[in-house]
């Protein structure tokens, strides 16, 4: 045994004094230092989505810097959803190129949440979501869940009631909330203070999920995205080329979503302010500040993984569920308004039905 090997009994510490003691420490708290932190350990639950495969690369990415660095994708059960063609048919394709980013694929939810320090849920199918939200909240594990949040109002009442009940952070949004060319435009220079917005988009639908559930949210959360919350009420008319919903926000603002059944489809805004009237960059992140984002240069999925990212880091969500919540009362006033052959319809109206349907107080 070396000297070095030998326990220090009382009467050496004593001796070794003061100062001795503190270069010991000052030794061991530099090791501590130069030990690489151990990375947040994230996993999937559904990934019948494509974003989960860009996600996994970009938290594997051993060049991550700023927000995506110390995280790692360990593990993904695939889920999927039989009676929605585009998951029956592109999920085995995604488990392949997850599995090429080092994710392990697993058995069951539950095989991803021991695992892990947080999760995505990134199925396609809304239906699915309050049930593979819940064994993560309850697990106390903070929560992505991918578009749309869920496939009714009730459901979203329930996953974030059920996530204050559990005091976990989850987070939902469209991918193109964060995309430059939109997110920058509600405190754009030439805009000023954000008066009324038209917003246009692809608007396909699918019998499984309530109109604007499906795909029309993209536009709807580019809505929020630049009018912010406040709608009291909606009207909408649907014909075979195109959906048109119209919110009155309370303070007088007007904001419209014009979805695209059929023709040209692009994914823009016009936003209409106290300084000018603007044009918002395309969706994909072309901006129109310069400086803001590298004109041309498409963002993708990259600025919402680095809002996820940050999410899981500070389980701050840049979301505050309320909006979301507002956001999903917008699209369900429109079905109503529907239903009434285009007649108003508030909100409010239709989220004290939903907190009934789910339980929860109004």
């Amino acid at each position: 045994m070396s000297h070095l090997d030998r326990p220090v009994s009382r009467r050496g510490l004593l001796r070794f004094g003061s100062a001795g003691l503190g270069a010991l420490a000052l030794s061991e708290s530099r090791a501590q230092a130069e030990e690489p932190a151990k990375p947040i350990r994230v996993g999937f639950v559904g990934i019948d989505n494509y974003q989960a495969v860009e996600f996994a690369k970009f938290l594997n990415d051993p060049k991550a810097e700023g927000e995506l660095a110390g995280f790692r994708a360990v593990a993904a059960y695939p889920g999927g959803s039989p009676d929605l063609a585009e998951s029956r048919e592109s999920l085995p394709k995604w488990i392949e190129q997850i599995q090429a980013f080092g994710v392990k694929i697993v058995d069951t939810p539950a095989a991803v949440i021991k695992q892990v320090d947080a999760v995505l849920v990134m199925s396609m199918d809304g239906r699915a979501h309050l049930a593979l939200a819940r064994p993560v909240l309850e697990a106390r594990k903070p929560l992505y869940i991918g578009r749309p949040l869920a496939a009714s109002l009730e459901d979203a009442v329930r996953i974030y009631r059920l996530a204050a009940e559990k005091k976990t952070p989850v987070f939902s949004c469209s991918q193109h909330r964060f995309s430059p060319g939109f997110y920058d435009m509600r405190n754009h220079p030439e805009v000023g203070k954000v008066l009324g917005c038209e917003v246009h988009g692809g608007c396909p639908l699918d019998p499984t999920h309530p109109d604007l559930f499906w795909h029309g949210i993209h536009g709807v959360e580019t809505l929020y995205t630049i009018m912010g919350p406040g709608c009291v009420s909606v009207t909408r008319v649907q014909t075979p080329v195109t959906e048109f919903v119209t919110g009155t926000w309370s303070d007088g603002r007007v904001g419209t979503y014009r979805g695209i059944h059929q023709g040209a489809i692009g994914y823009q805004a016009v936003v209409y302010g106290s300084d000018g009237i603007v044009t918002s960059g395309k969706y994909g992140g072309y901006a129109p500040v310069k400086g803001v984002y590298p004109e041309g240069k498409y963002a993708g999925y990259e600025p919402l993984a680095r809002q996820i990212a940050r999410f899981f880091k500070s389980r701050q969500a840049p979301v505050p569920p309320e909006e979301t919540l507002e956001l999903f009362a917008f699209m369900e006033a429109a079905h109503e308004s529907k239903r009434r052959t285009g007649a108003p319809v508030t909100l409010e109206s239709v989220l004290t039905r939903a907190r009934q349907a789910a339980g929860a107080p109004s």
